[in-house]
């Protein structure tokens, strides 16, 4: 991975970069935004309902990306590029705005340009780059977590 942002040539403006928090804020709200309803729509697909004991979070199911993608590198050996395209776009939007915060350039985030942040990652061969198993490994590593988690969430309702 390979990460470059070009200098500006240019004298940057004092004024944009005093109101920069301020300037940002619609940028961040759709970055939010936008990974928020892909949790929510892809991952966890959670619904919240109003019965007589209040609020509830229904988890209908799990895992439409994840799960896929994770048994597919473990039983065919193949990263699907479509997800690696999406996660590339991502990190890119979110490096331009991570830029801009960081007064490394003086240009506003763009949604689909690339501007002067440049960030490169090799498609990975998942026959020779990625270990099949380990997705399975970080899934039993993170059992305990979850344990720990369901009896939290016992609590947190009593």
């Amino acid at each position: 991975m390979s990460l470059f942002i070009d200098y500006p040539d240019r004298r940057l403006n004092r004024l944009t970069t005093f109101f920069r928090l301020f300037i940002v804020i619609p940028i961040v709200w759709f970055a939010v935004i936008l990974v928020n309803q892909i949790v929510l729509v892809l991952v966890a697909c959670a619904t919240l309902a109003w019965d007589a004991a209040g609020w509830r979070n229904e988890f209908l199911l799990a895992g439409f990306i994840a799960i896929p993608t994770v048994l597919m590198l473990l039983f065919r050996h193949k990263y699907p590029k479509w997800w690696f395209d999406w996660n590339l776009a991502l990190t890119k939007f979110f490096a331009r705005i991570w830029a801009y915060l960081c007064l490394l350039t003086d240009e506003f985030p763009s949604i689909d340009e690339e501007q002067s942040v440049h960030i490169e990652i090799p498609y990975p061969n998942a026959k020779d780059d990625l270990n099949r198993w380990l997705p399975m490994v970080k899934w039993l590593l993170a059992t305990p977590h979850w344990i720990v988690l369901f009896f939290l969430y016992i609590g947190v309702l009593v």
